[in-house]
C-alpha cells in the first residue's frame, strides 16, 4: 500500500494510557475495614480482647501462612470447592428447570408451584437428620443440602422474571409471526435474565452458608472439618482463617456473577446513586 505525502507529513503521536489512579470511592470503602482491623489488633495487644476468645489479626495472618505453606489450607479449599460446585450445579439445574416448566405453562404452574412453595418453607438445616438417614454420612448429604438450598432462590427469581416479561413484547412477537420456541428464546428468556441473575447471586450465598454447616457433619476434609477440628483444641486463629476463606470464596463468586451481569445486561442503564 502506497503512502501519500499528506500522511508522511502528518506527525505521528502515540496515545499514552491514562495513569492508574485509585478512585476515591475505593479508598472510602477500604477505610472502615482497615479501621476495624486496627481496632481489633489494638484491643488484642492491650489485653482488652482475650486471645482465648479471639486471636489477633497478626496471629491469624501467621496461622494462615503456615496452613498454606503446609498444604492444609489448599487441600481444604479444594474439597470445599468440589462440594460447592457439584451441589450448586444440581440445585441450579433443578431450580431453573422447574421455573421454566412452571413459568411457561399454566399447567406446570398448577402442578409445580404449590409443592415448591411448601418445600421452600422448610428449615434448611432441619433437614440434616433426614438427609443423614436417607443418604448416610458420606458426601451425598452434604451435596444434597447445598443443592436444596440453591434451588429455591433460582426458582423463585426465574419464575418471577418469566412472569414479569412485558405482555406487549410477547404480543408483538406473535404479530411478527414468531413461533413459541422463538418467542421463548428471543423474548421471554432475555426478559427474565436480570431476575435470574439476582437469584444466582442469592443462591451462591445460600450455597456457602449450607456448606459451612454440611461440612461439620462427620467430614474428614474441607474447610468445615478444619474449623470443627480447631474448635476441639480452642484454636480460634484457625477457626477465623476458615471463616475468612469462606467469606473470600463467597465474595469472589459473587464478583464473578456481577461481572457476567454487567456484560449480559450492558444494554440496561441502572441508577448508580449520588
Amino acid at each position: 500500500m502506497s503512502t501519500t505525502p499528506l500522511e508522511l507529513a502528518r506527525p505521528r503521536t502515540r496515545l499514552k494510557p491514562p495513569p492508574l489512579r485509585l478512585p476515591k470511592a475505593a479508598l472510602w470503602r477500604a477505610a472502615s475495614p482497615l479501621a476495624l482491623l486496627a481496632l481489633w489488633q489494638l484491643s488484642s495487644s492491650s489485653g482488652l480482647l482475650s486471645e482465648r476468645l479471639l486471636a489477633d489479626p497478626v496471629t491469624i495472618a501467621r496461622t494462615a501462612w503456615e496452613l498454606a505453606r503446609e498444604g492444609v489450607l489448599g487441600e481444604a479449599i479444594g474439597a470445599s470447592l468440589r462440594r460447592a460446585a457439584v451441589g450448586f450445579a444440581l440445585g441450579a439445574a433443578a431450580g431453573i428447570g422447574l421455573a421454566l416448566a412452571a413459568g411457561l405453562s399454566r399447567v406446570g404452574e398448577a402442578a409445580l408451584d404449590p409443592p415448591m412453595q411448601m418445600l421452600r418453607a422448610l428449615p434448611l438445616f432441619g433437614l440434616i437428620p433426614l438427609f443423614i438417614l436417607w443418604f448416610g454420612i458420606g458426601e451425598t448429604p452434604k451435596v444434597a443440602l447445598v443443592a436444596f438450598g440453591v434451588a429455591f432462590p433460582l426458582y423463585l427469581n426465574t419464575f418471577a422474571g418469566i412472569r414479569g416479561v412485558d405482555g406487549k413484547l410477547a404480543e408483538a412477537a406473535r404479530v411478527l409471526g414468531l413461533s413459541r420456541t422463538a418467542l421463548i428464546r428471543h423474548v421471554v428468556l432475555p426478559g427474565a435474565l436480570p431476575q435470574t441473575l439476582v437469584g444466582l447471586r442469592q443462591s451462591l450465598g445460600v450455597a456457602w452458608l449450607a456448606l459451612i454447616v454440611a461440612e461439620q457433619i462427620n467430614a474428614d476434609r474441607g474447610l468445615g472439618f478444619m474449623i470443627n477440628d480447631a474448635r476441639e483444641f480452642l484454636r480460634t486463629d484457625i477457626v477465623v482463617v476458615g471463616l475468612l476463606v469462606y467469606a473470600a470464596l463467597g465474595l469472589a463468586t459473587d464478583g464473578i456473577v456481577r461481572i457476567l451481569e454487567g456484560r449480559a445486561l450492558a444494554w440496561r442503564r441502572a441508577f448508580l446513586g449520588r
